[in-house]
């Protein structure tokens, strides 16, 4: 297309001087020029071509053009004007739908970014910084917390009526909530508890899981908080500090008492299993010994037994032997006894034969000393000394 530079000048504000006018021709009834007829039907037709062009563009601009991409990103509501029902599509591609009679509205669902730090406020989504009074008096803060939140694409027609169309809804609900909630649940805490990280997740989650039930009937959904350390004041980061230095004294310290701990069960295992090892080394040695014991029992009762069945052989042999020598010395002292019967019988046919031949005998044995004669005083008479001899040999018989 020319601008208006790239004509010559020509004294008339840079435009080119109308072409001539053409001469009149007279007509031939000798009468004045006449117009063109126009055909007023094609004129009609015309005229409304035109105005059904521009409402269709009209309608694609606003969205009532009967057809609306949905990108991966996107979901859109269809609002049927006549019947009131609303159609949600969350899936990517073209949605068609009757114009002017239904309109498309499209919402962005990926997830956007709410952020809270610096002094003052920005925009919807960037506010100050979240400052919190702990139950102790004292205050703290977070230099940059994030907030990241999303439509819920099966809510998107909640979101239309709450919100409006657009972006209308990452105006106002994210920040009417998120900051009296996150006070409220940090608030809690001790300045002193919050420094804390297992604390200050509690508090996160318990935040998230409370805007979340304040959200989700608006479409609104808190995908993640994101908190930073919390900031204090000068006196109570030193406390802070010197908490955390006495914190890692104590867990060393529980580390040290846990690895003596350790090692005094490590040396109890060791006693016990030494231990243990002696007492089956005693216990097998006892049963040797006491294997050996009953080999040993085993051995001297068997040997007292076989002794026991030798030495009753032994004594019944000595018992046969002797009875038979008693009867052989029962016979001879029958034998003997008979013939001492038979000389007792003899001695008593004989009478004082046999006696007068023992003393014979005996006096035959008899040594006389002849001594000077004197008077005995207790002479002893012949009669007297045959008599003593006879008794003395009854006694020899005998």
């Amino acid at each position: 297309m020319s601008s208006p530079s790239d004509f010559p000048d020509f004294g008339g504000g840079g435009r080119p001087p109308r072409p001539p006018r053409p001469p009149h021709r007279p007509s031939p009834g000798g009468a004045g020029p006449q117009r063109p007829q126009i055909n007023k039907s094609w004129l009609i037709a015309g005229g409304l071509v035109l105005a059904v062009f521009i409402l269709i563009i009209a309608a694609f601009v606003s969205g009532q053009g009967g057809i609306v991409e949905v990108k991966d990103t996107e979901v859109a509501v269809i609002v049927n004007y006549i019947t009131g029902e609303e159609e949600i599509v969350d899936r990517p591609g073209y949605k068609i739908f009757l114009p002017f009679v239904s309109q498309a509205f499209v919402f962005d669902k990926s997830p956007n970014k709410f952020l809270m730090e610096g002094e003052k406020d920005l925009d919807a989504n960037h506010v100050s910084k979240l400052t919190v009074r702990a139950n102790d008096g004292s205050n703290f803060w977070f230099e940059t917390l994030e907030i990241q939140y999303r439509i819920i694409p099966g809510k998107a027609d909640v979101v239309l009526h709450d919100s409006g169309p657009g972006d209308n809804f990452k105006e106002n609900w994210v920040k009417a909530f998120a900051r009296s909630v996150l006070r409220d649940e940090f608030g809690r805490f001790s300045a002193e508890q919050v420094a804390d990280m297992s604390n200050s997740r509690m508090a996160t989650r318990a935040a998230e899981t409370r805007l979340n039930e304040m959200l989700e009937e608006h479409g609104i959904f808190i995908m993640q908080i994101i908190t930073p350390k919390p900031k204090f004041e000068s006196r109570y980061e030193r406390a802070i500090e010197d908490r955390k230095v006495a914190d890692q004294v104590v867990e060393k310290l529980k580390e040290q008492a846990l690895q003596l701990a350790r090692e005094r069960e490590r040396r109890l295992a060791a006693i016990e299993r030494d231990k243990a090892t002696e007492y089956e080394l005693l216990l097998g040695t006892l049963e040797n010994d006491r294997i050996s014991a009953e080999k040993d029992a085993v051995r001297v009762t068997k040997t007292a037994d076989a002794y026991r069945i030798e030495t009753v052989a032994d004594g019944q042999a000595q018992e046969r032997q002797l009875i038979q020598k008693a009867r052989g010395l029962e016979e001879l002292a029958r034998k003997d006894a008979e013939g001492l019967r038979a000389k007792v019988e003899a001695l008593a046919a004989r009478g004082d034969i046999l006696v007068r031949e023992e003393l014979a005998r005996n006096f035959s044995r008899i040594k006389f000393e002849i001594i000077p004669y004197r008077r005995d005083p207790s002479p002893i008479r012949i009669e007297h000394l045959g008599a003593a001899v006879a008794e003395a040999a009854k006694g020899g018989h005998r």
